[in-house]
């Protein structure tokens, strides 16, 4: 997953908050203190200090802004469209700080200082996007870019995307609308905090886990129930009670969860875990079903009021996909080609479940990970723990890194000296074919406390140039949640986690390669549906048997990891590709269904009718009384992919097919990874259709995807 920050960091805004200058003195977010290559320094920062940081950011930021819309000159693409794109660093640098370390970290004072300013960024952002002067001048040099002969291919698509950032945030209101607008985008911010927050601390709330002991851990490999005793012991001692050797624990977090999923023989422990882990935040403290409503009620009044009918055709309108129609085309052409692949799969595994449990036993969503497992297994003598012993967690890391150097010829050198938010993190130099540093790489690989669930990739700072073509270093971070290493025992990676590891490497090596002038341009900044390619590329190659070799290797014998067992995974993963893409598309359903209401949500509106309904074309298991996606679902209600989620099947749809190109030529072959490199260099700098076109000399198709899947 590419996280998506707030609007703010495009740094475009001009609302004044502060006139008044804060006290920079031992602030080093301002006073621009930091580490080699401009790194942050964390060791030296506080929640206060980001919290000081991010409205001294808005107070210079509003500066820049109102040098641009008070000079006297015409409106030019230097002196209007550059120096907005490049204004507010000292913002852009504290809000990167402090957003990431509240998902990183989930302290406390980390989530207040977040709670705190995040009315005044929007309230910041809003007011720029409405500020007439500057909307005037930006018109201006849109309406006469064609007069200028020197602009660049690259500057011409600033013009455009810095206009169109503009008139689709409501910069052509007139009167009450414009405050109208800036009132429920300051709502809208501040539902979608408490929204993500309540996800955070409802999956911290000790109801949700189970308390075991030995006898009822059936099934459960050794390494997972010594994670579970470790969990128990830290969970004990941070509760001020003392350490009970007999107890287990296992939570819903996801390196807790899915193996118990997958191992455990006592049916009611997986349905009473599934259960905790699907009936969260709906009451109580942290319920978020009002705010569901409330978000997806305000983005069909914001989406009115700036001419649409709905969210969707207001949020696509600058995507590959473009329209709500043809996402829902997409979705339900992948929905016909699926889902009697995906009934065979289910009628097998019931019908091998039945020769243990008896005919009458009916499949269930907590019996899913267990049996299909299990007729893994039977079928192909295969599960994840048998591969597991070939991903020791360092080997991985050589090897997902080795798969850059492979392709693009990058190297990693592990840098100690750089100042790390966290004990567990790892930071990297990354170095280009020429040897010449492209960007620093921040590796966070462990679950902790508080820490946001799920795996993604973020920025400290974007890349960019300077008037003189000198090139910001990236400073790239990916975060993931794998189980820590317990005792001497080496950490050990499932194929799954193996799989997350090379995805968000993807989003990185988009970010480090970057080579776009101007930073809203740059890295990641593409469109929804297209930032995913990169990532799902990455999970091609651990198929492949010429990238595994180079370092699947067994962490007791140091021998690689045999062929016979790759073509069992390679089987027992096609298996699966229906059912998994059948509950890809209930997760998109869904999406698009919050975000093509016409009506508001009433507050009486049942939010388990309205999921049923949604997902229901895609229905996998009948319903369950209790359990709902919304309400955990901060993909879209905070995560940024808001009438977006079909751009991970959109995108695995483009990674199919280009990395058929390689599998024509070669997996490592040079001159076509140096012309996928290309793609990963230009940002947004071209427009994505194109880039792609260039790389593949034809349109994307789903036939690859069908293909890669068993489907067709």
């Amino acid at each position: 997953m590419k996280k998506i920050l707030l609007s703010t960091l495009t740094a475009l805004s001009i609302m004044t908050y502060n006139s008044e200058p804060i006290a920079a003195a031992g602030n080093p977010l301002i006073t621009g203190q930091g580490g080699p290559f401009g790194t942050m320094p964390f060791s030296k920062l506080s929640a206060a200090d980001m919290k000081e940081a991010v409205l001294e950011g808005i107070r210079l930021q509003n500066q820049e802004i109102d040098a641009i819309t008070r000079q006297r000159s015409v409106p030019t693409f230097e002196n209007t469209i550059v120096a907005l794109d490049r204004s507010g660093q000292i913002l852009n640098r504290a809000i990167l700080a402090l957003s990431n370390l509240e998902s990183a970290n989930g302290t406390d004072d980390l989530m207040e200082a977040m709670a705190s300013v995040t009315p005044k960024l929007t309230e910041h952002s809003t007011g720029m996007m409405l500020n007439e002067a500057l909307w005037n001048r930006i018109k201006q040099v849109y309406e006469l870019q064609d007069k200028d002969t020197s602009l660049t291919p690259e500057d011409k698509r600033l013009i455009k995307k810095t206009y169109e950032s503009f008139l689709t945030s409501g910069a052509d209101l007139k009167g009450a609308d414009r405050e109208k607008l800036r009132k429920l985008q300051a709502e809208l911010s501040d539902l979608n905090v408490r929204f993500s927050q309540n996800v955070t601390n409802g999956m911290k709330d000790p109801s949700r886990r189970l308390w075991l002991t030995a006898a009822q851990l059936g099934g459960i490999p050794e390494s997972i129930k010594a994670a579970y005793r470790a969990a128990a012991a830290e969970a004990l001692v941070a509760e001020g009670k003392p350490d009970d050797e007999a107890l287990y624990l296992v939570t819903v977090y996801r390196p807790s969860y899915s193996p118990f999923m997958t191992f455990s023989t006592d049916r009611d422990l997986r349905k009473k875990l599934y259960m905790l882990y699907g009936t969260g935040n709906q009451s109580g403290q942290f319920d978020n079903t009002q705010i569901l409503k409330d978000i997806a009620n305000i983005r069909l009044e914001i989406a009115n009021l700036l001419g649409k009918k709905n969210f969707a055709e207001y949020q696509l309108q600058n995507t590959m996909a473009g329209t709500p129609e043809a996402v829902m085309n997409f979705l339900q052409d992948l929905n016909k080609n699926y889902t009697e692949p995906m009934r065979r799969e289910l009628d097998e595994i019931q019908e091998f479940a039945r020769k243990t449990e008896g005919s009458d036993f009916v499949l269930m969503p907590w019996d899913y990970s267990f049996w299909s497992d299990k007729l893994k297994n039977e079928r192909y003598a295969f599960n994840d723990e048998d591969m597991k012993p070939y991903f020791e967690l360092n080997n991985s890391i050589n090897g997902v890194f080795g798969l850059a150097t492979k392709l693009y010829g990058y190297k990693f050198k592990e840098n100690k000296t750089i100042d790390k938010y966290h004990p567990d993190v790892r930071v990297y130099d990354v170095f280009n074919r020429d040897g010449k540093q492209i960007g620093v790489l921040y590796a966070d690989f462990f679950y902790r406390a508080g820490k946001r669930p799920g795996a993604w990739m973020t920025e400290f700072r974007g890349e960019s140039k300077d008037d003189n073509g000198v090139r910001t270093l990236p400073l790239i971070s990916i975060v993931c949640n794998f189980s820590k290493p317990v005792g001497n025992n080496p950490v050990l990676l499932t194929p799954d986690e193996v799989e997350t590891f090379l995805h968000e490497f993807g989003h990185a090596l988009h970010g480090l390669s970057s080579e776009a002038t101007y930073p809203s341009l740059a890295g990641t900044n593409v469109d929804h549906d297209f930032v995913e390619l990169f990532s799902q590329f990455n999970e091609n190659y651990l198929t492949r048997k010429e990238f595994l070799d180079g370092f699947a290797k067994h962490y007791k014998t140091g021998k690689k990891m045999p062929k016979e067992l790759l073509d069992r995974f390679v089987k027992a993963s096609q298996y699966g590709a229906a059912y998994s893409t059948m509950r890809q598309l209930g997760f998109g359903y869904l999406d698009m269904a919050y975000h093509t209401i016409t009506e508001p949500l009433r507050a009486s509106a049942s939010v388990k009718d309205f999921e049923e309904k949604a997902i229901d074309p895609v229905r996998i298991f009948p319903e369950i009384e209790g359990y709902l996606i919304s309400p955990a679902f901060t993909h879209i209600f905070d995560g940024g992919y808001a009438a977006g989620y079909y751009g991970y099947k959109w995108s695995e749809a483009l990674d199919a097919d280009a990395f058929a190109a390689f599998k024509e030529n070669g997996v490592f072959d040079r001159k076509t990874a140096d012309k996928f490199l290309k793609m990963l260099q230009s940002g947004d700098t071209r427009d994505p259709m194109e880039l792609y076109i260039e790389f593949r000399g034809k349109k994307p198709t789903t036939d690859a995807l069908l293909e890669r899947d068993g489907v067709k």
